[in-house]
Formats: C-alpha cells, sequence, structure tokens
C-alpha cells in the first residue's frame, strides 16, 4: 500500500515535531542566518530515519512532479546532501533524474570527471538544464540563494527550491525576489501550532 501525499505530509508534521523541534521561549537559539528565535529545528535526525526519508521522498516527488521538467536535484552541503540521496534513491532505477551538491568552499578537486566547476559536485551539470534546490530548513533564503546565484551563473535554470520546512520568516518573500518559487514540504505554523 502507498503513501499519499496527505498522509505523508500529515506524518511528517507528528515526525519532525518528535524529532527536531526544540521551544525554548526563555533562552533564545541563534540560527544559522544570525537571528535569534525560540524555535530550533534540526532535521537530521529527520532525514536519516527511515520512516521521515521515506514521507520526505513521497513529497519530494510530488513536488518535483509538479514543477516538470527537472533534470536536476541538489543543494547546499551539508542539508541538501541526504535529500538529495532520498530523491535520487525515490526517482528509482530508470529515472534520468540527476543529482549535484554545492559546496560552501571549493575544495579544488570535485568536478574533474564530471566538467562542473569547483565546488559543484556529483552528476554533470550542463547549460540549460533546469534543476531544483532542495533545502532542509528555510528562514530567510540565505544559503540557498547563493547556490542559486552559482548555478545561474553556470547556465541552468534554476526552476524552485523545495525545503522540507518554511520556517516562515521570510524566506518566501526572498525566494520571491530572486524569481525562485520556494515549495515547503511542511511549514513551521503546521508544527508548532502558532
Amino acid at each position: 500500500m502507498s503513501t499519499t501525499v496527505v498522509e505523508a505530509k500529515q506524518r511528517l508534521i507528528e515526525r519532525v515535531r518528535d524529532l527536531a523541534y526544540l521551544h525554548s521561549p526563555d533562552e533564545l537559539f541563534t540560527l544559522a542566518s544570525g537571528r535569534k528565535s525560540p524555535h530550533f529545528f534540526d532535521m537530521k535526525p529527520v532525514m536519516m530515519d527511515p520512516e521521515c526519508a521515506h514521507l520526505i521522498g513521497v513529497l519530494l516527488h510530488a513536488e518535483i512532479e509538479s514543477i516538470g521538467g527537472v533534470e536536476a536535484v541538489g543543494g547546499l552541503e551539508l542539508g541538501a546532501v541526504p535529500l538529495t540521496g532520498i530523491a535520487i534513491a525515490k526517482a528509482g532505477k530508470g529515472s534520468d533524474l540527476r543529482g549535484f551538491l554545492v559546496r560552501k568552499e571549493a575544495k579544488g578537486r570535485g568536478g574533474r570527471k564530471t566538467g562542473n566547476p569547483p565546488g559543484i559536485e556529483g552528476s554533470t551539470l550542463r547549460e540549460d538544464d533546469r534543476v531544483v534546490l532542495l533545502e532542509d530548513v528555510t528562514t530567510t533564503g540565505g544559503s540557498a540563494l547563493k547556490a542559486a546565484t552559482r548555478l545561474i551563473d553556470m547556465g541552468c535554470d534554476v526552476a524552485a527550491c523545495i525545503t522540507i520546512l518554511d520556517r516562515e520568516e521570510g524566506g518566501q518573500d526572498a525566494f520571491q525576489s530572486a524569481g525562485i518559487s520556494l515549495h515547503p514540504l511542511i511549514l513551521r505554523s503546521d508544527v508548532t501550532g502558532e
């Protein structure tokens, strides 16, 4: 029996609440964006959980299909690495979907075989490839938009960014300003009820 998108979303919300969410109104968390927040989400336990990986895969593929014409998926290390693996595995044997990762700092050795510029690793990306960025948590969108700029500079068409969770703190607007649609699988308010 297959898992529907509705079932996957509801179960993923529950699992994120259990495995990834911390709330501390008195001692605020400092986020990667530099912002302070009473809400913290660590998606690594979620992405590394077998049930959650399945749920994320179901939801990722529904989004990828709705975007259409996607040739490659990937994003900035570290969060996008397990997501890319989930997306490629869920695509299955016979799929042409390729995966890539964007390093925060180029190591100088990637891309030798693929022809990608330094810092873009994994499958070969070609000019005019339609790609989707993957992200675990989106706050302001800054990190993923830096990766998008690198891909656009290569000549790729960045069709969208799919994030597991949108913290609802400006990421949607930042992506819209950049001409890229943001597709969250779930929202902070789904988890927190706020």
